[in-house]
């Protein structure tokens, strides 16, 4: 007779049924409200609703912003994971504390400090803004915000991986004289290409849903600064409850589509690894 293994937890059916219990209260139930919801409209005042110009404009830049966000916290949070886990130097802990800052930082504390940083007479906007580079009240100052705030998510990513990454493969491709560059391109980024990939679907969809720290760096102009999370607020204000609702279930269906490619993405990425 097989040995039975020990779990300190209750059962399977308990646990999964508690499991299915907590989401549907938490996310499932809420989202399928807003869908039902959706659905008591007619497809073509869904389209109106859904694609007016001011609606279009936000889009753009709300998906636009966050990819370029993630993108470059997908390449500078790899560096700086790499540096936190391969070296030992002096204010180590202090910087490996800090990466967890924007987690701790409320929104609109981090909106107002970047706005008052890049302003024209913040302390680098008065640098900055002789050059041409304006950083607060433009769609820049959204990217920065959103890179601001998904960086840990790409850091913690990447971490682990790198901590449990055996150091010996590296040494192994140099004994058998492989470059630096060819250790990178054939070692280390096929098995870090995954958790990069995944740190970058937790920053683009902590990005899109962002609110709290864009407004105030934004400007919030109307085709040109406006945030899609933004514009659904101010359709609730007006009491265009069907016309927020609508922009919602876009947000919704547009990330879900996008977390399910980069979920193929990794599933590929690890495929080739092995």
């Amino acid at each position: 007779m097989a040995e039975r293994k020990f779990n300190a937890l209750p059962g399977f059916g308990l646990t999964m049924g508690y499991t299915l219990l907590y989401l549907s209260a938490i996310v499932l139930i809420p989202i399928a409200g807003l869908f039902l919801r959706v659905l008591e409209l007619n497809w073509g005042d869904f389209w109106r609703l859904a694609t007016t110009e001011r609606a279009l404009a936000a889009y753009k830049l709300t998906f636009g912003a966050s990819f370029i966000a993630a993108t470059a916290n997908a390449i500078f949070g790899t560096l700086v994971a790499w540096v936190l886990v391969r070296y030992q130097f002096p204010g180590r802990r202090f910087l490996d504390a800090l990466v967890d800052f924007p987690f701790a930082l409320p929104t609109a504390v981090a909106g107002l400090t970047l706005a008052s940083l890049f302003a024209e007479n913040g302390w680098l906007g008065r640098f900055l803004v002789p050059l041409g580079i304006k950083g607060a009240f433009t769609p820049f100052g959204i990217v920065l915000a959103l890179t601001f705030i998904g960086l840990p998510f790409v850091v913690r990513t990447l971490q682990p991986v790198l901590e449990n990454f055996e150091r010996e493969v590296e040494e192994s491709a140099a004994t058998l004289g492989a470059s630096r560059l060819r250790t990178f391109v054939s070692i280390i980024a096929p098995t870090l290409l995954p958790a990069i990939l995944t740190g970058f679907a937790l920053a683009f969809a902590r990005a899109i849903g962002e609110y709290g720290s864009v407004i105030f760096i934004a400007g919030n102009k109307p085709f040109e600064s406006e945030i899609a999370p933004l514009l659904i607020i101010i359709r609730l204000e007006e009491y265009d409850y069907t016309g927020a609702m609508a922009l919602a279930v876009v947000l919704l269906v547009i990330s879900f589509a996008l977390l399910i490619t980069i979920n193929l993405l990794e599933r590929w990425a690890s495929r080739y690894q092995h």
